[in-house]
C-alpha cells in the first residue's frame, strides 16, 4: 500500500548515482533530508528495473519525506513509493492516475507550451517547469527557458497548480525563480555535487525559504 504524506515541494533533490560519484546513496539522501528536503526523486536511467525499485523501497523505508521514482509508475507502486515524476515521453499521466488514485502522487515535466497544453487538464499534482538555466545534469532536457520562459509556461498551468523550477538551480538563483511564481525548486547538483550533501541542502533551503517570505 501506497501511504499517504504531506506534500511539500519546497525543495525536491533528485538522487542520481552518476552525481554522487560512487558515494552512498541511502547516506547522501539521510544527509539531504537532515538539510531540509522536503522530497526526494530517485533517477536512474541506465538500470535495471529491479535494481531502481530496490533503490526506491530502500529510501521509502530510510526517509520521511515522499519520495517519486523518475519515469517509471509500475516501480513505484512495487516499491511503494509515494509518486511518479512523469516526463513527456513517458506513460500519459492520465492513465497513470486512473490506475493510481490518490494519495499516488504525480509531477510532470513541462518545457513548452505543447507540453504544458498536453497536461493541462490532467489531476497531477505538481508541474516542474523547466530547465529554467543550463544544466550539465540533463543533457537531453533542451535549452534553457530563462525565467522569462518560465513565468510564461507557469501561467498555463490550472488555477492552483503548484509549480517547481527545475534546471541549473542554486542557492544564488533560487530567490530570481521564487519571485518568478515558483513554490519550489528541484535540484540535483546544487545539493548532490556538493562535499558536504548536508550542509549545502541546508544553505539551498534558506535561500528559498526566504524567498518565500
Amino acid at each position: 500500500m501506497i501511504h499517504p504524506m504531506v506534500l511539500d515541494l519546497r525543495l525536491i533533490v533528485i538522487l542520481d548515482a552518476d552525481v554522487l560519484g560512487g558515494r552512498d546513496l541511502l547516506a547522501a539522501a539521510r544527509d539531504a533530508v537532515a538539510g531540509g528536503v522536503t522530497a526526494l526523486q530517485v533517477r536512474m536511467k541506465a538500470g535495471p528495473a529491479a535494481a531502481l525499485c530496490r533503490t526506491a523501497a530502500a529510501l521509502v523505508d530510510e526517509v520521511s519525506v515522499p519520495v517519486f521514482v523518475n519515469d517509471r509508475a509500475d516501480v513505484a507502486w512495487a516499491a511503494r513509493a509515494q509518486g511518479v515524476h512523469l516526463g513527456a515521453e513517458d506513460l500519459p499521466p492520465a492513465a497513470v492516475r486512473a490506475l493510481g488514485p490518490p494519495p499516488f502522487l504525480i509531477g510532470v515535466s513541462v518545457g513548452s507550451p505543447a507540453e504544458a497544453a498536453g497536461v493541462a487538464g490532467v489531476a497531477v499534482d505538481y508541474w516542474s517547469i523547466g530547465p529554467v538555466y543550463r544544466t550539465p545534469t540533463k543533457p537531453d532536457a533542451g535549452p534553457p527557458i530563462d525565467v522569462t520562459g518560465f513565468r510564461t509556461l507557469a501561467r498555463l498551468a490550472p488555477a492552483g497548480m503548484p509549480i517547481v523550477a527545475i534546471g541549473g538551480i542554486d542557492r544564488a538563483n533560487a530567490a530570481e525563480v521564487m519571485r518568478a511564481g515558483a513554490h519550489g525548486v528541484a535540484v540535483i547538483s546544487a545539493v548532490f555535487g556538493s562535499p558536504d550533501v548536508r550542509r549545502a541542502a541546508r544553505a539551498l533551503r534558506e535561500a528559498v525559504d526566504a524567498a518565500r517570505h
